[in-house]
């Protein structure tokens, strides 16, 4: 068995998030996009396997494919069929929902162990207003047909905004408990590609608050410590994960990801965009192995936390 590989504090890499695509068939208005500026080239199918080998051959353990919406490529159920035949422990993608009623069995067929569900809200005219579309029933179907094919976790990522959804989090909860799905209330986020700090202070929704109400309703709380000591509240036969980056000092001392960007850069932070190390020439190149896998360990000695105080 590989070792697990480690930066320079003591953060072991388990998990390779593969940004796909930068294309979306929505345009939510508060995406950040992974933290990933727009790229116009996408990685081949070919590409994505050759890296995630790279991947599996220094300890990597758990691949992750987002977008932009990842469903949108012809060729997602190929590149989900080629990551899964390598053997990794968990195989999984994000995705808007939009068109995973239609995917959903093809997904669980070809390899893909769960799928997370970006939904933030259950009535028509917020979701329009955060979309700007109207596919609000297409992702409830496609959150329904996930969970019974098998895909397992369903997770519902909502990212609670202040004056828009932050008074449904209860009436999501029980969407998702009623359709054998999983919440996670998710901080909004500000990184370099989000919008301007206006937008930001009129949206941001102090967590604190829910926090405080989870607490006195869950019969059971367990913190995840690889994943930035975030908090899991079971309660009513269900269960709701917060996910707090802001002013979590545990955000960056528990990371153990790395980012491929769309047009295959290793990104060693979700925040920064300026130590970026290229993949694609060299592959494009022929390059062995042996020095893309130096490339990987580049990018892992690349990473120190965002926070100070972690």
């Amino acid at each position: 068995m590989t070792d697990l590989k480690t930066d320079n504090f003591q953060r072991p890499i388990i998990s390779l998030r593969i940004s796909i695509t930068n294309r979306c068939n929505i345009r939510c208005f508060y995406c950040h996009h992974d933290g990933i500026l727009p790229q116009e080239y996408e990685m081949t199918s070919q590409e994505i396997e050759r890296i995630s080998v790279i991947a599996k051959s220094i300890g990597i353990k758990k691949i992750r494919l987002s977008g932009g919406e990842p469903l949108i490529r012809e060729d997602i159920i190929e590149i989900i069929k080629r990551i899964s035949s390598l053997g990794f422990q968990d195989v999984s993608l994000t995705t808007n929902g939009i068109l995973l009623e239609e995917y959903a069995l093809k997904l669980k067929d070809s390899g893909l162990n769960r799928v997370n569900v970006s939904f933030d809200t259950l009535n028509p005219q917020t979701y329009r207003f955060i979309t700007k579309s109207n596919y609000i029933d297409h992702v409830k179907r496609g959150i329904k047909k996930a969970a019974e094919v098998g895909l397992y976790p369903v997770k519902v990522n909502m990212v609670v905004m202040k004056g828009l959804n932050h008074d449904e989090i209860w009436d999501m909860f029980q969407f998702c408990k009623e359709n054998g799905a999983i919440l996670q209330i998710i901080e909004l986020l500000k990184t370099e590609s989000c919008p301007d700090s206006d937008f930001f202070e009129d949206y941001h929704y102090d967590m604190n608050i829910i926090e405080e109400e989870l607490k006195d309703k869950a019969t059971d709380i367990k913190t995840r410590a690889f994943m930035q000591d975030r908090k899991k509240y079971f309660l009513e036969g269900g269960e709701i994960e917060v996910v707090r980056p802001m002013d979590n000092t545990k955000f960056c001392k528990n990371c153990t990801r790395l980012r491929i960007t769309p047009d295959g850069k290793l990104k060693p932070c979700l925040l920064r965009n300026d130590n970026l190390v290229d993949l694609m020439e060299p592959i494009r190149r022929g390059d062995s192995d042996e020095k893309l896998v130096k490339l990987f360990l580049e990018a892992i000695t690349n990473r120190e936390p965002y926070y100070g105080g972690c």
